[in-house]
């Protein structure tokens, strides 16, 4: 038996592509003030800059540079280490429920998803999708099985199926298997129907620390 993969080209990249689009546009004038607002909580809380900047890895193995809301600590990276066996998530990801590391605005912002508003920006030039897997660090992706590379064809996203389907509080074997099944399945009505349930999601805090 032989199952053609999904074909990502010709209308169906345009597709995507303006699906992309037209959803950042009408988030970002939704959350222009919620930003604005973010921002100076994040300066009257704590010492460090507005924006967090990380290297991320993206489709085809392309490495680009993603932004969030600070909200941890301004040494957050430089602690990492100390805290690497205090993960409460299998694999090469790191998840802490009560992670000292983060601010009193953090934690606020963490819970609503407001933190992740900045990758709008790496949306609207290419680098990532509205819906996608995870962008993850080059340090987890050296972790990779052959499989789990197969995500890299499609570019990652603010958010997809391991975010509505348990997000820190599912297992790496469930990580894994949410962005497969997405990149082998992708439809655009599967992209719908992922950025509704992201709704629920992020409005009752579902794995979010």
């Amino acid at each position: 038996m032989y199952i053609e993969p999904v074909r990502r080209l010709g209308w169906r990249a345009v597709a995507k592509r303006a699906f992309d689009i037209v959803i950042t546009a009408g988030l970002l004038v939704f959350g222009a003030p919620i930003l604005l607002i973010a921002a100076l909580l994040i300066k009257l809380d704590s010492k460090g800059p507005i924006f967090f900047s990380q290297v991320r890895v993206g489709k085809d193995g392309k490495l680009f540079r993603v932004r969030k809301l600070r909200t941890m600590v301004a040494d957050a990276e430089q602690q990492l280490e100390l805290l690497r066996d205090r993960s409460e998530i299998d694999g090469p990801l790191f998840k802490m429920r009560d992670d000292p590391r983060i601010t009193r605005v953090g934690k606020i912002l963490r819970k609503a998803s407001i933190d992740e508003l900045p990758q709008l920006w790496n949306v609207l030039v290419g680098e990532m999708s509205i819906v996608g897997p995870r962008p993850a660090l080059p340090s987890e992706a050296l972790e990779w099985t052959d499989d789990l590379r197969s995500r890299l064809r499609v570019k990652p996203g603010i958010t997809g199926m391991w975010q509505v389907n348990g997000r820190s509080t599912a297992s790496f074997d469930d990580y894994v298997r949410h962005d497969l099944y997405y990149v082998d399945n992708w439809s655009l009505l599967t992209d719908l129907a992922i950025l509704a349930k992201t709704v629920p999601v992020v409005l009752f805090r579902k794995g979010a620390f």
